[in-house]
């Protein structure tokens, strides 16, 4: 028989894991190890040469995606269609099997399966007819709840209900949710993988036919399964021994969804019988990025343990900035990937990599002022997310009452009890009387037609927004933003999600205030109209969101959060806001499995550089709102001296980390100021130079001013005066 096509591609640990007896194994794939070859090629085997059936192989992924992929390189591989193979992801599969056996898993045959939008919603209708306060008790936070349980197969009847007022709650609306989602036929996503697990549990019959049926269950990304997916996956194969899975544990970077790198470790108690492979040439990074990314994870206790190394050689050495601020920061990074495309590099060869989401903000900034198409992969850009839309939709009301989409935006978020007939009534008398909404909310109360509560509910309302107006007269623009911020009720919305999502969306209020703190209403030499600084942020804000990023297809350059880097590759990467507080994040320093998580994190972003890695950090930051003075990240600190260059805009030069803060003040220029000069502006008072950009009538200067923080301005009207 000839193999060659299976193996020959294969260098000796892939060849070992893939042609290695049926049993229990852990292939421990270091990134860019090529695990999707070693699955299929063990697949295309186990066909070829161990004379399994097609009808006989299952293969969990995490991704529908990386099932196509899956699949069509199988059948590339063989020649043959692969439709017999179970090949797909844990819902998918969970999925098949309620469906053939709908009857053992107590479920109607036209069971109805929800995605997450769908279960929102059921969970909103549920805790409106249990008279629940949504302001308390967030939809999503009870949907979270829910989810969670499910996730470590936990049914309602299996909680003891304790004094704890949040958890009795809880218990109840749980209670509720499982007897409606009963009686009406409705699968969730977390229900598919439990029913499935009990389907196997409870029905003797049917867990040996599957059993007897898979010869061996192959797993991709293991080191992401949570409890239950664990637990069926057990079932299916403990009999046997026969589960081949993919993983490593130094890349489990998903623990705040569930995700258990313990199911690793105790994969190797679970079947003492196993072999463990390690996969530890890698085919993507050079040599200089592989050992500085094995010295930072070696920091994290309790590892496996592997090393990564390359053939491809040695490459440049990873570059350090160490940035004044954030707008410095953005604007190295973007001068760098200008550079990069000068010189024939593809803007879609380039990512900027950051740990939260409120960052992205200055590289597009940044990245629209030099005309780069960019792209935020798996994410919204920073005007266009919904807390932002909601802030400015307050904003916008206060500067005008009749802005009819900003009032139907935020009339009930939060949640004020103004229901949709109250609404439905506005509209009709808007639409008969020629007025807008705020004006037909007016008439609705002088009617008195509605309730005693709907009527306070609105009236609230309209008070709500007169107050903010009237509190922000002679405030600065971003005091106005950070009352907005602070009164109009969203803050507290966003805290009550306990999910990382909920604080996210209050980082990005918080960073809102800070755009509206650096927005320069001088920079706008066309405003004939006269606008106010609010008028023109929102101005600012609408064209932002207005303009459409690059298309899927467009060569564009890529911006994302570490956590959607995972899987993939670039030629350029800059991983930015390497500070303590912020990579790792504050809420990880003084936990040591969180801190863990976050080495692995930064381990993932530095392994997807394939050529050059930069790494940047500023001394000042303000971020949600805030300015802070951060210390470097202590993942910095662990890169051994040898494989760091810190650069300069100008210049570059090696020395150690440990070094002392460079004197940036020295460094020339060749516009008409130089860095750290002291200058003074008629209306922002006394500053310091930080940063020249352009030449001519296009000069601009980036000044650090003592009371109304970093802006930039055109030299052509800015008047500056030399101190």
């Amino acid at each position: 028989m000839d193999v060659t096509s299976i193996i020959e591609p294969l260098n000796d640990a892939q060849r070992q894991a893939v042609t290695a007896p049926s049993q229990a194994m852990l292939v421990l794939a270091g990134a860019g190890s090529g695990k999707t070859r070693v699955l299929v090629h063990r697949i295309a085997w186990q066909i070829q040469v161990e004379g399994v059936s097609a009808h006989g192989i299952l293969a969990v992924t995490f991704t529908n995606k990386a099932a196509k992929e899956m699949r069509s390189r199988i059948e590339d591989l063989l020649k043959v269609s692969a439709h017999t193979l179970w090949i797909g992801t844990f819902h998918g599969i969970a999925h098949r099997l309620l469906r053939r056996h709908a009857k053992q898993a107590k479920l109607p045959e036209t069971f109805q399966v929800m995605d997450s939008g769908d279960q929102l919603r059921v969970v909103k209708r549920l805790l409106n007819t249990l008279d629940f306060d949504d302001s308390k008790w967030p939809p999503r936070e009870v949907q979270w709840y829910i989810n969670a349980q499910k996730d470590e197969g936990i049914r309602a009847r299996h909680i003891i209900e304790t004094a704890d007022i949040y958890q009795r709650q809880m218990l109840r609306v749980y209670r509720a949710y499982e007897d409606l989602c009963e009686r009406s036929g409705l699968v969730d996503f977390a229900e598919l993988l439990l029913r499935a697990h009990e389907l196997l549990r409870d029905n003797p019959d049917v867990l040996d036919f599957y059993q007897q049926r898979f010869r061996q269950v192959h797993v991709d990304e293991f080191q992401d399964t949570n409890t239950i997916q664990y637990a069926w996956l057990r079932l299916l194969t403990d009999a046997k021994d026969n589960l081949f899975v993919v993983g490593d544990d130094d890349q489990s970077i998903y623990g705040w969804r569930g995700a258990k790198v313990e199911n690793i470790y105790s994969f190797q108690k679970h079947y003492p019988n196993h072999q463990v492979i390690k996969l530890e040439q890698n085919y993507r990074s050079t040599g200089t990025i592989l050992k500085a990314a094995n010295k930072i994870i070696a920091n994290n206790a309790g590892r496996m343990g592997k090393e990564l190394w390359t053939e491809a050689g040695e490459g440049d050495l990873i570059s350090l900035y160490a940035a004044f601020n954030e707008q410095d920061e953005a604007y190295f990074v973007v001068e760098r990937i200008r550079a990069w495309i000068n010189e024939g590099g593809l803007r879609s060869d380039a990512a900027i990599l950051y740990r939260s989401n409120a960052q992205s903000r200055q590289f597009e900034e940044k990245l629209m002022a030099t005309a780069t198409p960019y792209r935020v992969y798996g994410g919204l850009r920073f005007f266009d997310r919904a807390e932002i839309k909601n802030a400015l939709a307050y904003l916008r009301l206060m500067s005008n009452r009749h802005d009819d989409a900003s009032f139907e935006r935020v009339i009930n978020t939060p949640t004020r009890g103004i229901g949709a007939k109250t609404l439905d009534d506005m509209r009709c008398i808007a639409r008969d009387q020629s007025i807008s909404l705020w004006a037909a909310a007016i008439v609705l109360i002088n009617q008195r037609t509605m309730t005693a509560r709907a009527t306070n509910a609105l009236i609230g309302f309209l008070e709500l927004i007169k107050q903010l107006d009237k509190q922000a007269e002679g405030l600065e623009l971003y005091e106005k933003v950070k009352l907005v911020v602070e009164k109009c009720g969203l803050v507290e919305l966003y805290q009550k999600e306990k999910m990382d999502k909920g604080e996210e969306k209050v980082e990005n209020l918080e960073e809102l205030v800070n755009a509206a703190r650096l927005f320069d209403f001088s920079a706008d030499q066309e405003n004939e109209e006269n606008l106010s600084e609010l008028d023109m942020f929102l101005a600012h804000a609408a064209l932002e969101a207005g303009d459409s990023q690059a298309d899927d297809y467009e060569d564009c350059v890529q911006l994302m959060t570490l956590h959607s880097a995972k899987g993939l590759e670039f030629k350029l990467v800059f991983l930015v806001g390497m500070e303590e507080g912020l990579f790792p994040s504050q809420q990880s320093v003084d936990d040591a499995g969180r801190l863990e998580e976050e080495r692995r994190l930064c381990y993932v972003g530095m392994t997807r550089a394939m050529q050059q890695l930069y790494l940047t950090y500023a001394e000042s930051r303000r971020l949600y709102g805030r300015e802070s003075y951060p210390r470097p990240s202590r993942f910095l600190r662990e890169i051994p001296n040898e494989f760091i260059q810190e650069v300069r805009m100008r210049a570059s030069i090696s020395r150690p980390l440990t070094a002392t803060k460079p004197k940036t003040t020295s460094l020339p220029t060749t516009g008409s100021y130089r860095l750290g000069q002291r200058v003074s502006h008629a209306k922002f008072g006394e500053g310091v130079v930080l940063q020249m950009e352009g030449s001519g009538a296009q000069e601009s200067v980036q000044i650090n001013f003592k009371q109304a923080g970093v802006k930039w301005l055109m030299l052509a009207y800015a008047k500056l005066d030399v101190l």
